[in-house]
């Protein structure tokens, strides 16, 4: 079954436009997830909405959005109200600039969507957009709104596609000097420096994502698993962290253990390379 579109509408780029459909490009579905269950009978729990003070069931057809503008006074606002409000980002992105990826903050990343074109009408120019800001080299900014919320939203070129993030706005980004400024200054000797930096060294290596393991979500799975069998689950000794009294010494022992583990990786490699041409040379030797 084809995933469904969160999001219908246009692209603009000046006097070009196509129409585009927007889909997640994350997804927590695969992780497990819990229901609040009743103990003693085994029952999902369900909850009411009730009102706060007379403590009556209320339909959903009574509820309304309210701003609360002081202890228990609210202003009402009706949906049709809401749809009201004139935003042209609502059905359109309209592409008005764009900058540098590398000056787009990380803070200010928030969900990534594939974009694709809506229809066979619009593909060439979905084309022409695509490559225009791939040619650039740059990231398209525009505005969008999603469940009555406008949001401004980052676009590249990806594949055949493109890849859009929306972006949080300033005010929803959190300033690192009300939690950094605490830190005192710290006199590194150049020794623990070189020391740290050699441990980083051991440990280098290259994005692969796909080997990320998610070792809670198995842990879960094989909870569940033993529970479904009837097995009692007992909680597992924790471990004492370890007293670490000397930094030197600290970063010393680090340095030690990722040396063994890299020797123990290029060994492993230069063990299996020496046994794919010793495989050859008996092949080889069968043959002939």
């Amino acid at each position: 079954m084809a995933p469904r579109a969160y999001w219908k509408g246009y692209l603009k780029l000046s006097l070009v436009s196509c129409p585009i459909a927007l889909f997640p490009a994350t997804s927590e579905r695969e992780k497990i997830s819990f229901h609040q269950v009743n103990k003693e009978t085994g029952n999902r729990i369900r909850y009411k909405k009730v009102d706060a003070d007379t403590g009556d069931e209320v339909d959903n057809a009574d509820i309304v959005k309210g701003y609360e503008i002081a202890k228990g006074e609210y202003i009402e606002v009706e949906p049709d109200e809401l749809e009201a409000v004139a935003i042209e980002s609502k059905h359109v992105i309209d592409i008005d600039e764009f900058v540098p990826a590398k000056e787009i903050d990380e803070l200010y990343l928030r969900d990534p969507y594939y974009i694709i074109p809506d229809g066979e009408v619009g593909q060439q120019a979905f084309a022409v957009i695509r490559e225009a800001i791939r040619k650039e080299g740059m990231v398209a900014l525009g505005k969008v709104v999603f469940t009555s919320r406008e949001h401004i939203i980052a676009l590249e070129a990806r594949g055949k596609g493109m890849l859009g993030v929306t972006l949080r706005y300033p005010y929803e980004v959190r300033d690192e000097k009300d939690y950094f400024d605490t830190i005192e200054d710290e006199k590194i000797p150049k020794d623990m420096i070189d020391l740290a930096v050699h441990i980083v060294e051991t440990k280098t290596g290259h994005f692969k994502p796909q080997q990320f393991k998610d070792e809670y979500e198995d842990a879960l799975k094989e909870l569940l698993r033993r529970k479904q069998k009837g097995e009692k689950i007992e909680r597992p000794k924790e471990r004492a962290p370890s007293n670490v009294i000397n930094l030197m010494d600290a970063l010393r022992q680090s340095l030690k253990a990722g040396g063994s583990s890299a020797r123990r990786s290029a060994s492993q490699s230069s063990s299996r390379a020496s046994k794919k041409p010793a495989r050859a040379h008996a092949r080889h030797k069968k043959a002939s």
